[in-house]
């Protein structure tokens, strides 16, 4: 019996992304609120994550003699259709490991329209960091956010839009990487339309074009995008960036010369070491 155990626990380890310690349900139970997908998971050879409809955090920590103490909840990007979870998820995790922060990647679920779905399962997300700081070695006020794409969109959701109540849901700093931010004529349409619907309301699209939605209790924020994206256009991260400024909270914005969309922690992308190292640094002074 005893090396049944062991070797389960071994298929366990083996399935789980390189570095991470394990992987847990988001939620005990339902989440508040369905997305009505019904049909099967499916993860694709590029490791590529669709009709996701139970949500799960990944959990990597660093080793202790690096830990800062610091923790970011990763949110992949994939316009609210699937999730890229590798050069948005498990690299960027890997990279923050090494940089002394513990990452807790965010499978969330797909929003199928249903606006509320994919920010109760960032919500959740962070009280799990929250509630469990001690665990892992991490301080809780020192608990960020990342996202790509659409996962920036959830990231800066979750900025502007938290509860103080009971465990508070606010993030202490975010990491958005050519984030979407608003939702009106500069948006990312396959992201608004996944998220809110083909027609949505005036009030739907105020309250999650978050540009708008920011004030003084918002959390510093760095920006990282290419001039020459036309997938998600940067004037979605200039205007966060001058709300930010607006309201006199500490923001940094670096907008490479080329690149396009989505490189995430790739290599391949012409400005990686550099946009590390600027990553890096920040991230050291927050």
């Amino acid at each position: 019996m005893k090396t049944k155990h062991l070797f389960l626990a071994f298929l366990l380890l083996c399935s789980l992304p390189a570095g991470a310690q394990k992987t847990i349900k988001l939620w005990n139970g339902n989440p508040p609120t369905s997305n009505e997908i019904t049909v099967p998971e499916n993860v694709n050879d590029s490791y590529w994550i669709t009709n996701v409809s139970v949500p799960e955090l990944t959990i990597y920590i660093p080793s202790k003699e690096v830990n800062t103490g610091k923790a970011v909840v990763v949110c992949p990007g994939g316009g609210y259709a699937g999730l890229a979870s590798m050069h948005e998820g498990t690299q960027f995790a890997q990279w923050l490991n090494k940089q002394g922060i513990a990452a807790f990647v965010l499978k969330y679920r797909m929003p199928n329209k249903h606006k509320n779905v994919p920010l109760e399962d960032a919500w959740q997300a962070i009280r799990y960091v929250r509630e469990h700081a001690a665990e892992y070695g991490i301080k809780t006020n020192k608990i960020g956010i990342a996202g790509f794409s659409a996962g920036g969109h959830l990231a800066s959701t979750a900025s502007t839009h938290f509860a103080t109540e009971g465990t508070s849901t606010r993030p202490d700093f975010s990491v958005l990487f050519y984030p979407v931010i608003t939702m009106d004529i500069a948006t990312h349409g396959g992201s608004r339309n996944n998220l809110l619907g083909d027609n949505p309301s005036l009030s739907d699209l105020h309250y999650f074009s978050n540009e708008k939605q920011v004030n003084n209790n918002t959390p510093p924020a760095i920006l990282l995008l290419s001039d020459d994206d036309k997938v998600v256009l940067p004037e979605n991260s200039t205007r966060y960036y001058n709300a930010l400024k607006s309201n006199d909270i500490k923001a940094t914005m670096y907008i490479f010369p080329e690149g396009g969309h989505g490189w995430g922690l790739r290599e391949e992308f012409r400005f990686h070491q550099e946009m590390t190292t600027l990553l890096a640094s920040w991230l050291k002074d927050i």
